[in-house]
Protein backbone atom coordinates (compact mmCIF):
# COMPACT_ATOMS: atom_id res chain seq x y z
CA UNK A 1 0.00 0.00 0.00
CA UNK A 2 1.50 3.34 -1.04
CA UNK A 3 1.51 6.46 1.12
CA UNK A 4 -1.54 8.06 -0.49
CA UNK A 5 -3.58 4.87 -0.07
CA UNK A 6 -2.52 4.57 3.57
CA UNK A 7 -3.59 8.13 4.34
CA UNK A 8 -6.87 7.62 2.48
CA UNK A 9 -7.54 4.38 4.37
CA UNK A 10 -7.31 6.27 7.65
CA UNK A 11 -9.25 9.23 6.25
CA UNK A 12 -6.35 11.48 7.18
CA UNK A 13 -6.55 15.19 6.34
CA UNK A 14 -3.38 17.31 6.22
CA UNK A 15 -3.33 20.15 8.74
CA UNK A 16 -1.64 23.40 7.77
CA UNK A 17 -1.17 24.39 11.41
CA UNK A 18 1.24 21.45 11.84
CA UNK A 19 3.14 22.11 8.60
CA UNK A 20 2.62 18.56 7.34
CA UNK A 21 4.47 17.58 4.16
CA UNK A 22 5.37 13.90 3.90
CA UNK A 23 8.31 12.43 1.95
CA UNK A 24 7.34 9.99 -0.80
CA UNK A 25 10.68 9.01 -2.33
CA UNK A 26 12.49 5.96 -0.91
CA UNK A 27 15.90 7.04 -2.23
CA UNK A 28 15.54 10.40 -0.47
CA UNK A 29 14.65 8.69 2.80
CA UNK A 30 17.83 6.60 2.61
CA UNK A 31 19.87 9.68 1.69
CA UNK A 32 18.71 11.38 4.90
CA UNK A 33 19.58 8.29 6.96
CA UNK A 34 23.01 8.20 5.31
CA UNK A 35 23.54 11.93 6.02
CA UNK A 36 23.08 11.14 9.70
CA UNK A 37 25.52 8.21 9.47
CA UNK A 38 23.03 6.05 11.36
CA UNK A 39 24.51 2.88 12.81
CA UNK A 40 23.50 0.01 15.13
CA UNK A 41 24.60 1.91 18.27
CA UNK A 42 22.61 5.06 17.52
CA UNK A 43 19.51 6.24 19.38
CA UNK A 44 17.45 8.48 17.11
CA UNK A 45 14.97 11.17 18.11
CA UNK A 46 12.53 11.95 15.31
CA UNK A 47 10.19 14.94 15.60
CA UNK A 48 7.08 14.90 13.43
CA UNK A 49 7.28 11.37 11.97
CA UNK A 50 4.14 11.98 9.90
CA UNK A 51 3.26 8.71 8.20
CA UNK A 52 6.48 7.06 9.48
CA UNK A 53 8.22 6.72 6.11
CA UNK A 54 11.51 8.15 7.46
CA UNK A 55 10.89 6.43 10.79
CA UNK A 56 10.92 3.01 9.17
CA UNK A 57 14.15 3.74 7.27
CA UNK A 58 15.79 4.90 10.52
CA UNK A 59 14.58 1.91 12.54
CA UNK A 60 16.13 -0.52 10.05
CA UNK A 61 19.62 0.79 10.91
CA UNK A 62 19.45 2.29 14.42
CA UNK A 63 19.60 0.83 17.91
CA UNK A 64 16.35 2.64 18.74
CA UNK A 65 14.04 5.29 17.30
CA UNK A 66 11.93 7.50 19.56
CA UNK A 67 9.35 9.46 17.55
CA UNK A 68 7.53 12.51 18.93
CA UNK A 69 4.25 13.34 17.18
CA UNK A 70 1.86 16.13 18.19
CA UNK A 71 -1.04 15.15 15.88
CA UNK A 72 -3.13 12.45 17.58
CA UNK A 73 -4.79 11.51 14.27
CA UNK A 74 -1.42 10.27 12.96
CA UNK A 75 -0.78 7.89 15.86
CA UNK A 76 -2.67 4.88 14.43
CA UNK A 77 -1.01 5.39 11.04
CA UNK A 78 2.43 5.44 12.67
CA UNK A 79 1.69 2.43 14.87
CA UNK A 80 0.45 0.43 11.89
CA UNK A 81 3.52 1.35 9.80
CA UNK A 82 5.91 0.39 12.61
CA UNK A 83 4.40 -2.99 13.48
CA UNK A 84 7.16 -5.55 13.90
CA UNK A 85 9.84 -3.06 15.01
CA UNK A 86 10.76 -3.73 18.63
CA UNK A 87 13.25 -0.85 18.65
CA UNK A 88 10.58 1.81 18.09
CA UNK A 89 8.92 4.06 20.67
CA UNK A 90 6.11 6.54 19.96
CA UNK A 91 5.41 9.57 22.13
CA UNK A 92 2.48 11.94 21.64
CA UNK A 93 3.33 15.49 22.59
CA UNK A 94 5.00 18.80 21.82
CA UNK A 95 8.76 18.38 21.33
CA UNK A 96 9.34 21.91 22.65
CA UNK A 97 8.02 20.78 26.03
CA UNK A 98 9.98 17.53 26.25
CA UNK A 99 13.26 16.89 28.08
CA UNK A 100 15.09 14.72 25.54
CA UNK A 101 17.56 13.24 28.02
CA UNK A 102 14.76 12.17 30.38
CA UNK A 103 12.75 10.75 27.48
CA UNK A 104 15.65 8.61 26.26
CA UNK A 105 16.36 7.31 29.76
CA UNK A 106 12.66 6.57 30.31
CA UNK A 107 12.36 4.53 27.09
CA UNK A 108 15.73 2.75 27.19
CA UNK A 109 16.17 2.41 30.94
CA UNK A 110 19.55 4.15 30.89
CA UNK A 111 21.01 7.49 29.76
CA UNK A 112 22.22 7.45 26.16
CA UNK A 113 23.53 10.01 23.71
CA UNK A 114 21.34 10.48 20.65
CA UNK A 115 20.95 11.98 17.19
CA UNK A 116 18.00 14.06 16.06
CA UNK A 117 17.00 13.17 12.49
CA UNK A 118 13.74 14.54 11.16
CA UNK A 119 11.69 16.09 8.42
CA UNK A 120 10.77 18.99 10.69
CA UNK A 121 7.50 20.88 10.44
CA UNK A 122 8.67 24.19 8.98
CA UNK A 123 6.79 26.39 11.44
CA UNK A 124 8.75 25.00 14.38
CA UNK A 125 12.24 24.65 12.85
CA UNK A 126 14.12 27.51 14.51
CA UNK A 127 12.63 27.33 18.01
CA UNK A 128 13.04 23.55 18.08
CA UNK A 129 16.68 23.57 16.96
CA UNK A 130 17.52 26.28 19.49
CA UNK A 131 15.67 24.32 22.20
CA UNK A 132 17.81 21.26 21.49
CA UNK A 133 21.05 23.25 21.50
CA UNK A 134 20.43 25.65 24.38
CA UNK A 135 19.24 22.94 26.77
CA UNK A 136 22.53 21.06 26.42
CA UNK A 137 20.88 17.69 25.81
CA UNK A 138 23.10 14.67 25.05
CA UNK A 139 22.76 15.19 21.30
CA UNK A 140 25.66 14.33 18.98
CA UNK A 141 24.06 15.37 15.72
CA UNK A 142 21.01 17.11 14.29
CA UNK A 143 20.15 16.23 10.69
CA UNK A 144 16.94 17.96 9.64
CA UNK A 145 14.90 18.87 6.60
CA UNK A 146 14.14 22.60 6.49
CA UNK A 147 13.04 25.17 3.92
CA UNK A 148 15.88 25.92 1.51
CA UNK A 149 15.95 29.60 2.45
CA UNK A 150 16.17 28.65 6.13
CA UNK A 151 19.11 26.35 5.34
CA UNK A 152 20.79 29.28 3.60
CA UNK A 153 20.34 31.40 6.74
CA UNK A 154 21.66 28.61 8.94
CA UNK A 155 24.86 28.26 6.92
CA UNK A 156 25.51 31.87 5.75
CA UNK A 157 28.85 33.64 6.13
CA UNK A 158 29.32 37.13 7.65
CA UNK A 159 28.54 39.91 5.19
CA UNK A 160 25.94 37.89 3.27
CA UNK A 161 22.30 39.02 3.30
CA UNK A 162 21.23 35.63 4.69
CA UNK A 163 23.56 36.03 7.69
CA UNK A 164 21.56 36.84 10.81
CA UNK A 165 21.01 36.27 14.51
CA UNK A 166 20.06 32.62 14.01
CA UNK A 167 23.27 32.03 12.03
CA UNK A 168 25.41 33.38 14.86
CA UNK A 169 23.52 31.42 17.51
CA UNK A 170 23.74 28.11 15.64
CA UNK A 171 27.45 28.46 14.92
CA UNK A 172 28.07 29.32 18.57
CA UNK A 173 26.65 25.93 19.55
CA UNK A 174 28.01 23.77 16.74
CA UNK A 175 29.25 23.30 13.19
CA UNK A 176 26.59 23.68 10.51
CA UNK A 177 26.57 22.57 6.89
CA UNK A 178 24.05 22.33 4.08
CA UNK A 179 24.02 18.62 3.12
CA UNK A 180 21.81 18.68 0.01
CA UNK A 181 18.81 20.36 -1.62
CA UNK A 182 15.45 18.60 -1.94
CA UNK A 183 12.98 19.63 -4.69
CA UNK A 184 9.41 20.38 -3.60
CA UNK A 185 8.11 17.57 -5.85
CA UNK A 186 9.42 15.03 -3.32
CA UNK A 187 6.58 15.71 -0.87
CA UNK A 188 2.84 15.30 -0.52
CA UNK A 189 1.24 17.72 -0.42
CA UNK A 190 3.78 19.63 -2.51
CA UNK A 191 5.01 22.70 -0.58
CA UNK A 192 5.46 26.10 -2.20
CA UNK A 193 9.25 26.07 -1.80
CA UNK A 194 12.21 23.71 -2.13
CA UNK A 195 13.81 22.22 0.96
CA UNK A 196 17.29 21.27 2.12
CA UNK A 197 18.82 18.89 4.63
CA UNK A 198 21.06 20.58 7.18
CA UNK A 199 23.66 18.78 9.29
CA UNK A 200 24.39 20.36 12.69
CA UNK A 201 27.04 18.84 14.93
CA UNK A 202 26.97 20.38 18.43
CA UNK A 203 30.39 21.18 19.86
CA UNK A 204 31.48 18.66 22.49
CA UNK A 205 33.61 21.50 23.82
CA UNK A 206 32.74 24.98 22.58
CA UNK A 207 35.69 26.69 20.86
CA UNK A 208 34.19 30.04 21.93
CA UNK A 209 32.54 30.58 25.30
CA UNK A 210 30.38 33.54 26.26
CA UNK A 211 30.78 34.36 29.96
CA UNK A 212 27.16 35.51 30.06
CA UNK A 213 25.10 33.69 27.43
CA UNK A 214 21.99 35.75 28.14
CA UNK A 215 23.94 38.93 27.39
CA UNK A 216 25.50 37.30 24.32
CA UNK A 217 22.10 36.46 22.83
CA UNK A 218 20.74 39.93 23.69
CA UNK A 219 23.75 41.49 21.97
CA UNK A 220 23.31 39.39 18.83
CA UNK A 221 19.58 40.11 18.70
CA UNK A 222 20.18 43.85 19.09
CA UNK A 223 22.87 43.90 16.39
CA UNK A 224 20.46 42.40 13.85
CA UNK A 225 17.33 44.15 15.13
CA UNK A 226 17.61 46.81 12.43
CA UNK A 227 20.07 45.51 9.87
CA UNK A 228 20.77 48.84 8.19
CA UNK A 229 21.89 50.47 11.43
CA UNK A 230 25.50 50.62 12.55
CA UNK A 231 26.54 48.96 15.80
CA UNK A 232 26.73 52.40 17.43
CA UNK A 233 23.01 52.85 16.82
CA UNK A 234 21.72 49.27 16.87
CA UNK A 235 23.23 48.46 20.27
CA UNK A 236 21.49 51.39 21.97
CA UNK A 237 18.55 49.03 22.53
CA UNK A 238 20.70 47.20 25.11
CA UNK A 239 20.31 50.27 27.38
CA UNK A 240 23.99 50.16 28.30
CA UNK A 241 26.10 53.13 29.32
CA UNK A 242 27.34 54.77 26.10
CA UNK A 243 30.92 55.15 27.29
CA UNK A 244 31.03 51.54 28.43
CA UNK A 245 29.83 50.36 25.04
CA UNK A 246 32.34 52.49 23.16
CA UNK A 247 35.12 51.26 25.43
CA UNK A 248 34.13 47.63 24.78
CA UNK A 249 34.08 48.16 21.02
CA UNK A 250 37.51 49.82 21.17
CA UNK A 251 39.01 47.07 23.31
CA UNK A 252 37.79 44.46 20.80
CA UNK A 253 39.07 46.44 17.82
CA UNK A 254 35.57 46.66 16.38
CA UNK A 255 34.60 49.84 14.52
CA UNK A 256 31.22 51.03 15.77
CA UNK A 257 30.27 52.16 12.28
CA UNK A 258 30.18 48.52 11.13
CA UNK A 259 26.87 46.69 10.85
CA UNK A 260 26.08 43.58 12.85
CA UNK A 261 25.97 41.42 9.73
CA UNK A 262 29.74 41.91 9.27
CA UNK A 263 30.74 40.51 12.67
CA UNK A 264 31.94 36.92 13.04
CA UNK A 265 30.79 34.68 15.87
CA UNK A 266 34.19 35.18 17.51
CA UNK A 267 33.74 38.97 17.42
CA UNK A 268 30.29 38.74 18.97
CA UNK A 269 31.62 36.52 21.77
CA UNK A 270 34.60 38.82 22.36
CA UNK A 271 32.37 41.91 22.49
CA UNK A 272 29.89 40.21 24.83
CA UNK A 273 32.66 39.08 27.18
CA UNK A 274 34.26 42.53 27.20
CA UNK A 275 30.94 44.22 27.99
CA UNK A 276 30.32 41.68 30.74
CA UNK A 277 33.77 42.30 32.20
CA UNK A 278 33.34 46.08 32.14
CA UNK A 279 29.93 45.86 33.81
CA UNK A 280 31.40 43.60 36.49
CA UNK A 281 34.30 45.99 37.13
CA UNK A 282 31.87 48.88 37.60
CA UNK A 283 29.99 47.02 40.33
CA UNK A 284 33.11 46.40 42.43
Amino acid sequence: MNLRDTLQKHNFKFKKKFGQNFITDGNLLQKIVDAGEVGPDDVIIEVGPGAATLTKALAKQAKAVIAIEIDTELLPIIEEAMEGFDNFYLVQGDALQIDIDKLVEEKLGTPHRCKVIANLPYYITTPLVMHFLEQGFLIDRIVIMVQKEVAERFTALPGKKEYGAITVSLHYYGSVRNAFVVPRQMFIPKPDVDSAVVDIQPWQEKPLIADDEVLFHRLVKAAFGQRRKTLNNALKTLKLDGELLQSALAQCGIDGTRRGETLSVAEFVALSNTISSLILSQTK
